[in-house]
């Protein structure tokens, strides 16, 4: 993942969004974090996770994941993006969450810090976990764009910690790989590790360019042991193609469900970003790209996966704003979202929420109405919008910090749009997350009507949707027939109004329910 080195204002932490309230607000906690119990289903980084004042450890965020399963439990690695960074301090360094069920977690703080200035490892990127015997290997990107470092070093590299317990981690010094001749090492990170059945060895991805150039590419090494330390260099296991022409393709993730092979990676920089898949029915190809090819809008973005062994997820992280309003503009880090993978018959892969996420909602609540304008007529939570010409829309009293917003949606027009609105105010300005029939699409505004994310669906008029959101703090993401998922960040979402509307499409929303946790 591209590193980035962003110094913000303490004073912004409190607005985040799950945390900012008194019963959710985690203080104390040594350098390995204590085992702080976090009881957001979105969670950030505590404050004051090593137990000091100096501020760089007061608050943060969660950065690309690297999730691992072992003996029943995950072990959520991030890169922890602190709000601030003083002057000659790294930054990045792994941080981890624990959960047995992706409900609920735990807090274990930094398990591997960044380095000093002369060092390969002064920012740390994003890395994988594999097991081999009794020892786990940490594999991860050093980042060192210091000038003076540059001199006489590439900029990124593959480096390695071990451990035999997951708690204490080691750094290896003589480990380092660097780019082979041919291929960048400006941009040379990401290492993926997963044993090879095909090959009978390990594997190795890792995301750079080729030099010259400048093709984005995911490069394969192979080993016998990592014990060893040694990885030999094969060919590219995927090259960006001329159509995609992505800049580069991060965080690769490899992995194996039914009879397919599937390989996903994010981009930022395309007409689509986000994370992407493709799939094959072996390791080495030929990859087809789905006519859908993200797992969800570019508001969610480094997803990779992990398996109990019998349900694979996808871990990324939902991006906040700078500033932290509804017109700030997208940054790196924020919450972490977790969606489970389901398999289509087809071999396409769908997105819904974990059932422990679901389960976690059992307290109907009461849907008030705030208002409503002409064409919209409702009977026992069926609300008929009729806004072909004029916009039809109810609005309701806020839910509060923790909700799950359920309906099926018919739409009965063949242009136009209807959804939900959120964060509506006496001003008229409000977000608002629609399915877009003409466009095939579900996308997301913000209250300046400027779209913010999107993804692919095929829209059909006359025909139910199950539209599912789960929100907490500003971070909302929306279901839809647990096939596709967007995610998205609406600040002040909590405190505010939310509704349906109709804009150009008439339509029904029936079975609207809120629940709440206890």
């Amino acid at each position: 993942m591209k590193i980035k080195n962003i110094i913000l204002g303490s004073s912004i932490f409190f607005s985040l969004l799950s945390c900012s309230q008194n019963e959710d607000t985690y203080i104390g906690g040594s350098i390995s974090g204590g085992e702080s119990s976090i009881t957001s289903i979105y969670p950030i980084p505590p404050s004051q996770w090593m137990g000091g004042k100096d501020p760089y450890y007061s608050a943060g965020y969660t950065g690309d994941i690297m999730p691992f399963f072992d003996n029943g439990k995950f072990h959520i690695y991030f890169l922890h993006d602190a709000q601030n960074k003083p002057a000659g301090k790294g930054f990045h360094d792994i941080h981890e969450y624990q959960t047995n069920d992706l409900a609920h977690f735990t807090y274990n703080g930094q398990m591997i810090p960044y380095g000093t200035t002369n060092e390969a490892d002064f920012g740390i990127g994003t890395g994988s976990v594999v097991k081999v015997e009794n020892v786990y290997y940490f594999y991860y990107t050093g980042h060192n764009g210091i000038a003076a470092f540059l001199e006489s070093n590439p900029r990124e590299s593959v480096l390695c910690a071990t451990s035999t317990d997951l708690k204490n981690w080691t750094k290896v010094p003589s480990f380092k790989i660097t780019a082979p001749a041919g291929y960048y090492n400006y941009d040379f990170r990401d290492p993926h590790v997963f044993y090879n059945e095909e090959l009978n060895k390990y594997s190795m991805l890792v995301s750079t360019q080729t030099e010259p150039g400048r093709k984005a590419v995911l490069l394969h090494y192979t080993s016998t042991n990592p014990a060893s330390g040694n990885w030999t260099v094969q060919a590219p296991i995927y090259t960006t193609t001329s159509q995609e022409n992505y800049l580069m393709m991060e965080c690769a993730d490899v992995f194996k469900m039914g009879n397919y092979w599937y390989l996903f990676f994010s981009e930022n920089w395309s007409g689509s970003k986000g994370t992407h898949y493709r799939m094959a029915t072996t390791l080495n190809g030929p990859w087809i790209t789905p006519q859908n090819d993200r797992i969800d809008g570019e508001y969610f973005y480094a997803g990779k996966t992990a398996s109990d062994g019998n349900k694979r997820y996808v871990f990324g992280w939902n991006a906040r704003k700078t500033p932290e309003t509804d017109l700030g503009n997208k940054d790196w880090a924020g919450n972490m979202v977790i969606h489970q993978l389901v398999q289509n018959s087809d071999g396409t892969l769908g997105t819904q929420a974990p059932n422990t996420v679901q389960n976690l909602f059992v307290k109907n609540a009461n849907i008030a109405v705030n208002a409503s304008s002409e064409g919209v007529s409702s009977n026992n939570g069926t609300y008929v919008l009729s806004g072909s010409t004029n916009k039809a829309m109810v609005t309701f009293n806020p839910i509060g910090k923790r909700a799950k917003i359920s309906a099926e949606v018919t739409l009965t027009s063949s242009s136009g749009i209807s959804g939900f609105v959120f964060h509506t105010n006496s001003t008229g300005s409000y977000y608002k997350t629609v399915l877009d029939v003409v466009h095939d699409a579900i996308i997301g505004y913000n209250s300046a009507s400027q779209e913010t994310t999107r993804i692919p669906f095929d829209l059909q008029t006359n025909t139910k949707y199950n539209v599912e959101i789960i929100t907490e703090g500003s971070v909302v993401v929306l279901y839809i027939n647990g096939k596709v998922a967007l995610t998205n960040r609406i600040y002040g979402r909590e405190k505010y109004n939310w509704g349906i509307l109709a804009e150009g499409q008439n339509c029904t929303v029936s079975q609207l329910q809120v629940m709440q946790p206890e």
